[in-house]
């Protein structure tokens, strides 16, 4: 109920504050007006085609940013050396903006699809490493120690050991890469000029059109909401054995 009156509230400032005469001009439009515009854009191709490249490069980022982060982290937490030599430069590297390798990355790819990707997997890569290492680090000794007793294989040690302690922490990062993905592949349109949703925000911001630019924002707002709950419930149906996941659903 509370979101739902959140929601509420906000919808009604967003239609009010542009109708007091606050803001000068046209440069905030009330959402009747935004919603109006958005209304007739769902009628076009191009928001649906632009939505889709969007997605595409939003998915084809993350899927390789996380088979990445899954499988680097998985391999440096079983190998306390490499643990050591490599966590200062996870430190040095990790807090770098993704942004801030947009010229770089026009440079070597130029200003095509293979650009947002690469911005989306070197974001959402952090995010998932550091989430692995943190699920490994987690492993209770004991059966840590019993399975090496029972001389089980490397791979029988991620398997029945390390995967099912690590998964929640592997679910936290996916969630997290998601939204920070969805965010690079949007900016990476804004500022490179890739094709997609981003794209054609900066072409109606430029031209003038301020109320097809903010149609165009919710358009991507209504997609981080999607993407976040989605993700939520997927890892609510994968981690349905798991206390956290359990406690939380008793919770509500």
């Amino acid at each position: 109920m509370a979101p739902l009156v959140g929601i509420v509230l906000a919808a009604l400032a967003a239609e009010i504050v542009p109708r007091t005469g606050l803001i000068a001009g046209d440069a905030l439009p009330p959402l009747s007006s935004v919603l109006a515009e958005l209304g007739r854009q769902a009628g076009d191709a191009a928001l649906w085609e632009a939505l889709g490249r969007t997605v595409r490069t939003w998915a084809v980022g993350l899927v390789v940013a996380v088979v990445a982060g899954v499988v680097v982290g998985v391999l440096i937490g079983l190998v306390p050396i490499l643990r050591a030599i490599t966590a200062s430069t996870v430190e040095f590297l990790r807090p770098i903006p993704s942004v801030a390798l947009i010229p770089a990355v026009i440079l070597v790819f130029g200003t095509g699809f293979e650009s947002g990707v690469v911005l989306i997997v070197y974001a959402g890569f952090w995010q998932v490493l550091v989430q692995v290492l943190y699920g490994v680090q987690d492993i209770d000794p004991v059966a840590h120690d019993t399975a090496r007793s029972y001389r089980f294989s490397v791979w029988g040690r991620v398997r029945y050991v390390i995967w099912p302690t690590a998964l929640p922490f592997v679910f936290t990062g996916i969630r997290l890469a998601a939204s920070v993905a969805l965010v690079l592949a949007i900016t990476g349109e804004l500022v490179i000029g890739t094709p997609g949703i981003g794209q054609l925000i900066s072409v109606a911001q430029s031209s003038g059109a301020t109320t097809e630019m903010f149609a165009l924002v919710l358009v991507t707002g209504v997609l981080g909401v999607l993407v976040n709950t989605g993700f939520r419930y997927a890892e609510r149906a994968v981690l349905g054995w798991h206390p956290s996941v359990r406690r939380s659903a008793g919770a509500r």
